[in-house]
């Protein structure tokens, strides 16, 4: 079967925005072995911060993620955060990612993720023995690398500049999303009552 992508295509920004846009069962009308063996880490890497991309112009919180066979390279899964977009509390990148990637054996996969996981997505990587966690974003956020390894779970740190500029920049531009992306609904409004007593305080000061 012809496909778009081989071994001779360029691996440019609009072909990875086109891997992170196609659905992961049509991946294989797009690229032939070839070339998904010629994919690095980085470039796995950079499609899961298009995919966060992809989330933040939806309107949602800027998290990728993207599962790959350890042995042939190839797209298993992939997907970016949906909170705001499907009203869903917990199918962040990497939750969404896995769900794409459905009912396979995951000890035999690797995955990259834009942002350190959370603990919701931290539990579930090592519950289901993912071998390996690849993570573009420790500056923003970290805490769960040292609890996969302590599971087992290979990690590495490959950290995208692109990624990590993009969600310093949602932070700033919608705190309370985040807030609530990381902690729930109940930690935003403590959040937002401690900012007015601290408002009031500095007031009556």
């Amino acid at each position: 079967m012809k496909t778009l992508f081989d071994k001779h295509t360029n691996k440019s920004a609009t072909v990875l925005n086109t891997i992170a846009h196609m659905p992961t069962h049509s991946l294989p009308v797009l690229l032939d072995s070839d070339f998904t063996l010629g994919l690095t880490d980085s470039d796995f890497m950079r499609i899961a911060v298009l995919l966060a991309q992809k989330s933040y112009d939806e309107g949602g919180c800027p998290i990728g993620a993207v599962i790959i066979d350890n042995k042939t390279r190839k797209i298993v899964g992939k997907g970016h955060n949906t909170l705001i977009q499907e009203d869903h509390p917990y199918n962040h990148g990497e939750t969404s990612a896995m769900r794409d990637a459905g009912r396979i054996d995951f000890s035999r996969t690797s995955l990259f993720t834009s942002l350190s996981p959370c603990d919701v997505c931290a539990t579930l990587l090592y519950m289901r023995g993912v071998s390996r966690v690849v993570v573009g974003d420790v500056t923003n956020a970290s805490g769960n690398e040292a609890l996969l390894r302590d599971k087992g779970i290979q990690v590495d740190i490959l950290e995208d500049q692109q990624g990590i500029s993009l969600y310093s920049n949602f932070r700033q531009e919608k705190p309370d999303q985040d807030i609530e992306d990381w902690q729930g609904v109940s930690a935003l409004s403590n959040h937002n009552s401690s900012l007015k007593s601290d408002s009031l305080e500095s007031d009556q000061a």
